[in-house]
């Protein structure tokens, strides 16, 4: 679909306008210079392990660094990327029989926008405990409440329906409040 809708708006302009058009997209080593810390600190919050997010990271800009002239716009590259990172960390998570070890954050990862949750446990708990829900909900959490989505954009860059993505979110916060619970009756 989003071929077509390229393929209609090039047929729709000159060659002077397309070229224009693509002369202000930034070149794939511009864009992943300025863009690189927020996409493995986007993989690890969905892995939550270094390892795996530099791995991830890495088999997504394989997969989209060809591709790269194809996409009309940044946002249409950056959603694609974040849709392989959140597949391969499924397959992953598939793959090795579904275990997750937890891990510390990497010190060195700065975040796309400060974060201000450092002065408040809770929120610290409630990330830690994110490692307990599915790569699909995590995914929906980072991205809704990490990245700041909306709901329609969560359900474009994941390929799935808006009830998908709010039926992910309902069920990864339910079971976060339970676990928060949980962790306030042991005293953590």
């Amino acid at each position: 679909m989003q071929r077509k809708r390229r393929r209609e708006r090039d047929e729709g302009m000159t060659a002077s306008t397309l070229a224009a058009v693509r002369e202000t997209t930034p070149t794939f080593d511009d864009w992943l210079a300025a863009r690189g810390s927020a996409l493995l600190s986007f993989a690890w919050m969905v892995t939550r392990n270094r390892e795996d997010a530099k791995d991830v990271l890495q088999d997504a800009l394989v997969g989209l660094c060809p591709r790269w002239e194809r996409f009309g716009d940044v946002d249409e590259a950056e959603a694609y990327l974040k849709r392989s990172i959140v597949n391969g960390s499924v397959s992953n998570w598939r793959k090795n029989g579904r275990r997750l070890v937890p891990v510390a954050d990497p010190g060195q990862m700065q975040p796309a926008v400060p974060d201000f949750t450092e002065t408040n446990d809770e929120a610290d708990l409630a990330w830690q405990l994110c490692e307990t829900l599915t790569p699909q909900q995590r995914a929906v959490v980072v991205l809704r409440f990490r990245e700041d989505c909306s709901f329609a954009d969560i359900a474009r860059i994941l390929e799935i329906p808006q009830a998908t993505a709010r039926s992910h979110a309902h069920r990864a916060l339910a079971r976060l409040r339970k676990e928060l619970e949980k962790a306030r009756e042991e005293g953590r």
